[in-house]
């Protein structure tokens, strides 16, 4: 496995590869990885010749509150898990490496970007599309690798491919989940022991919401409350965000014609640290007029 920090070097390492007619999987990540990037790296190596993973902290997708020198760093553990999962090359570029001069182009996916997780961190999503693009635009990849944990980022980075007609194909992958049912996060390290026995909530929550749309519960509103309420009975949780919408659109839920599939969205407070979850849900082809 080859670690390259330069866009030159990455350039000169894949473009043989391309024309040789070999296939290119990219796994962007932030690195201090954990098995739900492993799971990543997994789908890639299935389906590529060739597969790059990044290792790069994006500051632009940081607001000056947020926890940009706190996020987790550990390069030489995060290689080690990438060699051992097959992985052919690690991008690791430094910060004057990606943006060597303050950027003045930046990516704005302006119909999904703004709402919910973008109404809470504003910016946050222009940073990571700006920063996907970039990566893109370096790599280069047939395919590129993300977790559905993430959902509205997902479906921001599959809007930004076809508006911009990238032949990339995008895949989501499922979220990867510990015993206890937590969604593999980087920022789980930040738990406290009783935080950590805490989060379950978020997991159980959502089975909880499953059911009730299985039931024949899919107004929206009426689905947050009951989910909210039920994450409230956990003392260490405070809720920040609660939502349940078209999981094609992020669309407000029409009760009269529900969607095919609701997506809820979760961010839930432990403490300092902040866990997102979430869950897509298909709808009963019967629903119609649903109970509130």
């Amino acid at each position: 496995m080859e670690v390259i920090s330069t866009i030159a070097e990455l350039r000169a390492r894949l473009d043989p590869e391309r024309r040789a007619g070999r296939t290119i999987g990219f796994v962007p990540t932030m690195g201090y990885l954990h098995q739900g990037h492993i799971t990543l790296v997994d789908r890639a190596r299935a389906d590529n010749d060739v597969v790059v993973t990044s290792i790069f902290v994006n500051p632009l997708q940081f607001a000056p509150t947020e926890d940009l020198d706190r996020y987790p760093r550990d390069l030489p553990r995060d290689c080690r898990m990438l060699m051992a999962a097959g992985c052919d090359v690690v991008f690791a570029p430094a910060v004057s490496e990606m943006y060597p001069s303050p950027m003045e182009t930046m990516v704005d996916v302006t119909s999904l970007s703004h709402l919910l997780e973008g109404e809470r961190r504003p910016g946050h999503f222009r940073g990571v599309a700006t920063v996907v693009a970039k990566l893109f635009g370096i790599a280069m990849p047939s395919a590129a690798y993300f977790g559905e944990k993430d959902y509205q980022q997902l479906l921001v980075i599959k809007r930004m491919v076809a508006d911009l007609a990238m032949p990339i194909r995008i895949v989501g992958v499922p979220t990867v989940r510990d015993p206890d049912g937590v969604a593999c996060s980087s920022r789980n390290v930040f738990l406290r022991a009783d935080e950590r026995a805490a989060a379950p909530i978020l997991s159980r929550s959502l089975a909880m919401a499953e059911e009730a749309v299985a039931g024949g519960l899919v107004v929206g509103h009426a689905l947050e409350k009951k989910i909210r309420a039920f994450i409230e009975t956990e003392p260490l949780a405070a809720p920040d965000l609660v939502a349940v919408r078209d999981a094609d659109t992020l669309a407000e839920v029409d009760s009269a014609h529900p969607p095919r599939a609701l997506v809820v969205l979760l961010a839930v407070r432990f403490g300092r640290t902040r866990l997102l979850d979430q869950r897509v849900i298909p709808v009963p082809q019967s629903s119609g007029r649903n109970p509130e």
